[in-house]
C-alpha cells in the first residue's frame, strides 16, 4: 500500500510512539509569537527549564497587537523579546521589521518541503503550501517544542481534494477555499490533513497555495498540503541555491514529498470548479457560504483587505486593480494592511498604495490586529465589515460585529458600493 504525503513525513521525523496512534515528530521549525509564547517563556522560566533546543530553528515575531495597544500588549512583546535576546534567537522580527507571520516566515525562506512546523497558532497550516506538515497547537505542546524540539501528534489520516477544470477570470483561491469549506464542513476534516492537488491548484502560484492551506483549519483539518513543484522551487531558490546545483536538482530532491498513487484516504473529493463564482460568508461559520450573486445589496460599514490569508502582494494588485479610478462609497471605511514591510515597500514602489489612498483606504502597518478584534480596525456592535481575512465567529472582528469573507476583488468591489458585490474583473 502507498503512502501520503504526509505519512512520508511522518516517517521521516519519527523519534518515538509511546501510545498506539502517537507519533513524537522532530521538528525542523518552531515559530512563535507575542499572544501565545510569552505563557510558554514563563512556564519554563518558572521551571528551571528557560532554554530552547536550537536558536537557529526558532523563528519569533511581535504580530497581532503592533504597535503596542496597552500595557498588556507591551508586556507580551515584551516578554518575547527579552526571550529572544536572551536565547540569541537571531531571526527575531520586532516593531520595524515585523510582519504577519504566516507571511514574513515563507517570505523569508524558512519553510522546505517536507518539514515538519508547529505555532501557537490555528493557521500554522498555510506552511504546508510548500508541502511541509505544518500544525497550531496549544501552550503545551509548544513549549515542549521550544525546549526540546519535538511534538506529538495522532497517526496522520488524509483528506484528498482533486481540483479540476479552469477558473473562471475573477474568481480566486479564496473563493475556491470557501466553497471547499462549505462543501464539507467546518468539521469536514477534524483530526485530518488535507491534501488540495489537480489543475486549479496546479496553476496557483505560491501565494494563493497559502491562501488555501491557511483555511485548512476551518474546516477542522491539523494541515493543508499542497505538493512542491516547479513553482515552490522558484520561490524559494534565493534560500536554497547554495544546497542544490541546479533547480531541476532541487526538483528532484522535493518530489519525494509526494502521495503516492495507490495511497489510502479517509474521503477523496473530486470537483470541477469551471462553474465556480465569487463567494462570501453570509453567517457566524467559515462554512455559511452563498455566491456574491445571492448576497448582492447586503449593506457593509467596513472594508478589510489584509491578514495572513489575504495580505500578500498579489491580493493587493488584485484589490488595487478594481479600486484604481475609485473611491470608497459614502458612509464606508477601508483599511488596507499589507502584510509585511516587504510587501509594503513593493506596493509603494508600484504605486499600489497610492491607489488605496486616493481611494479613501486607511493603510496599516503589518498587523494582524483586526482579524481578532484587538486593534487597527475592530468593530462596533451591530456593525458590518466585508473582510479578505480567515474567520467571521460571532464577535471575532468586534463585539456583535459581522464578518462577511470574501476576496481581495470582492471586498474592493463592496468599497466601492457600499454593499456587497461582485468586481469587474469577473466575467
Amino acid at each position: 500500500m502507498g503512502k501520503t504525503i504526509a505519512q512520508k513525513i511522518f516517517e521521516e521525523h519519527l523519534v518515538d510512539t509511546p501510545f498506539p496512534n502517537t507519533y513524537v515528530l522532530k521538528l525542523d521549525r518552531v515559530f512563535c509569537h507575542e499572544i501565545t509564547t510569552p505563557i510558554a517563556i514563563n512556564d519554563l522560566v518558572e521551571r528551571n527549564k528557560d532554554r530552547v533546543f536550537d536558536c537557529t530553528k526558532i523563528k519569533a515575531v511581535i504580530d497581532h497587537v503592533t504597535p503596542a495597544k496597552d500595557s498588556k500588549t507591551a508586556t507580551q512583546g515584551k516578554i518575547l523579546r527579552d526571550w529572544a535576546r536572551r536565547q540569541n534567537i537571531k531571526d527575531f522580527f520586532d516593531i520595524g521589521t515585523n510582519g504577519v507571520c504566516h507571511a514574513i516566515f515563507p517570505e523569508k525562506g524558512f519553510v522546505r518541503p517536507g518539514y515538519t512546523v508547529i505555532m501557537g497558532d490555528s493557521h500554522t497550516c498555510t506552511h504546508g503550501a510548500f508541502g511541509a506538515f505544518a500544525a497550531g497547537v496549544g501552550t503545551t505542546d509548544l513549549e515542549v517544542g521550544i525546549l526540546k524540539g519535538v511534538c506529538s501528534f495522532r497517526e496522520p489520516k488524509s483528506i484528498k481534494f482533486v481540483l479540476n477544470g479552469k477558473l473562471k477570470a475573477g474568481v480566486f483561491a479564496k473563493d475556491v477555499i470557501l466553497k471547499l469549506i462549505s462543501t464539507i464542513g467546518v468539521n469536514g476534516a477534524t483530526n485530518c490533513v488535507v491534501e488540495f492537488t489537480g489543475p486549479v491548484v496546479d496553476n496557483f502560484d505560491m501565494e494563493e497555495r497559502m491562501t488555501i492551506c491557511n483555511m485548512a483549519v476551518e474546516a477542522g483539518a491539523t494541515s493543508g498540503i499542497c505538493y512542491p513543484d516547479e513553482k515552490t522551487v522558484d520561490y524559494l531558490w534565493d534560500f536554497i541555491k547554495d544546497e542544490y546545483s541546479s533547480k531541476e536538482e532541487a526538483l528532484k530532491a522535493y518530489s519525494k514529498w509526494r502521495s503516492d498513487d495507490d495511497a489510502e484516504y479517509e474521503k477523496v473529493y473530486t470537483l470541477d470548479l469551471s462553474d465556480l463564482q465569487p463567494v462570501c460568508t453570509f453567517g457566524y461559520k467559515p462554512d455559511q457560504v452563498k455566491t456574491i450573486k445571492e448576497m448582492e445589496g447586503t449593506p457593509v460599514n467596513q472594508i478589510y483587505i489584509g491578514s495572513c490569508t489575504n495580505g500578500r502582494i498579489s491580493d493587493l494588485r488584485i484589490a488595487a486593480k478594481v479600486l484604481k479610478g475609485h473611491h470608497l462609497a459614502d458612509g464606508v471605511r477601508g483599511i488596507v494592511s499589507p502584510a509585511t514591510p516587504k510587501i509594503y515597500k513593493m506596493a509603494l514602489e508600484e504605486g499600489i498604495i497610492d491607489i488605496f489612498m486616493d481611494a479613501g483606504f486607511c493603510v496599516t502597518n503589518p498587523t494582524c490586529g483586526a482579524c481578532l478584534g484587538m486593534s487597527n480596525g475592530v468593530m462596533a456592535e451591530g456593525e458590518v465589515c466585508a473582510s479578505t481575512t480567515n474567520r467571521n465567529f460571532n464577535g471575532r472582528m468586534g463585539k456583535g460585529g459581522m464578518v462577511h469573507l470574501m476576496s481581495p476583488a470582492s471586498a474592493a468591489a463592496t468599497a466601492i458600493k457600499g454593499t456587497i458585490c461582485n468586481s469587474e474583473l469577473y466575467k
